[in-house]
């Protein structure tokens, strides 16, 4: 794709996609949101920084929770308890492709959650918290990211830790 005089001018391309071109930006925003939880729950937690814009923000309006600039995301996301056991399911993704450079989305997610863990298997649990995301995405450098996330939780709860014998 090549620049139009909006890009150059550093205005938001308001440039039609073609049916494949938006097909393509949907998945491409959908795999950030998968790669977001994957990577908190399996991987790397401070990675997820790399999904954001330099300036990206990370925001949960309940408790006025705003995290901005990707290496404050990194540092913010790292900072979680190595303890911390995880699993977030992610569904209901419903990605609106708004031009060739942004897109928003809104997604359902439910946080299984417990402190404390040291291996095995434990016992089932109520989920720590139900909710949803409401994201921004921006194409930079041909590159889907997030530029803004925020996170509603209309259910939720601390984080239990678990005792000592890891049960």
């Amino acid at each position: 794709m090549t620049l139009n005089e909006n890009d150059r001018a550093g205005l938001p391309d308001t440039t039609p996609l073609g049916d494949l071109e938006t097909l393509l930006a949907e998945r491409a925003c959908e795999r950030l949101v998968v790669d977001f939880v994957h990577r908190l729950d399996l991987g790397e937690p401070g990675s997820v920084a790399e999904l954001f814009t330099e300036d990206g923000v990370w925001h949960w309006p309940y408790g006025d929770r705003r995290v901005e600039g990707r290496e404050t995301l990194r540092a913010y996301f790292a900072g979680r308890p190595a303890d911390r056991l995880s699993r977030r399911l992610m569904t209901n993704i419903l990605v609106t492709v708004e031009s060739a450079t942004t897109a928003r989305s809104v997604s359902y997610l439910t946080t299984y959650r417990v402190d404390g863990y040291t291996g095995g298997m434990i016992e089932p649990r109520l989920p720590a918290n139900v909710g949803h995301y409401e994201d921004v995405f921006r194409r930079v450098d041909g590159r889907w990211l997030l530029a803004v996330r925020t996170v509603h939780l209309p259910f939720g709860a601390d984080t239990e830790r678990l005792a000592p014998s890891g049960r």
